[in-house]
């Protein structure tokens, strides 16, 4: 099966609240290697001007995460993990992620482009804070490999 062309405007539902936890975002600082203070510790956030320690900016990807899990968990989608490639990434924040924030994001696909077999998948999600305000759009590009005959 290939990528369903129809996938395009389809909008999927926001994902459960994922609370932001001090842990996680020094977790995912030291994996990635950001070693600027404000990302471990609090004090050097807070002389920031932030409530607490802030995010690399690529942690947007954990909540993102969720919400590309529910495109490949689509039955009609002809999405094949095991195709696929994250080709692309990229983020447009309003703010920083924060430890504390609990953010809702949702999905929606932006693109289908037939790609000699296969096809490029572009996707954005929606990352809000409790409030309802926006914290950051994750735009991201799957390369999806044809099915070999």
């Amino acid at each position: 099966m290939s990528v369903n062309p129809e996938l395009v405007g389809r909008s999927f539902p926001p994902t459960a609240p994922y609370l932001v936890g001090r842990e996680k975002v020094r977790e995912f600082a030291r994996a990635v290697f950001a070693t600027d203070p404000q990302h471990l510790d609090p004090v050097a956030a807070q002389a920031l001007g932030y409530a607490d320690v802030v995010a690399p900016p690529t942690f947007a990807m954990v909540i993102q995460d969720l919400t590309l899990q529910q495109l490949l968990a689509e039955p009609d989608s002809g999405i094949a993990l095991e195709r696929t490639v994250h080709a692309e990434q990229r983020f447009r924040y309003t703010r920083p992620i924060v430890a504390g924030d609990e953010l809702v994001a949702q999905l929606q696909i932006t693109n289908v482009r037939p790609f000699g077999k296969g096809a490029m998948v572009t996707s954005e999600a929606e990352i809000t804070d409790a409030t309802g305000a926006h914290v950051v759009t994750a735009t991201s590009v799957l390369l999806i490999g044809g099915e070999v005959a």
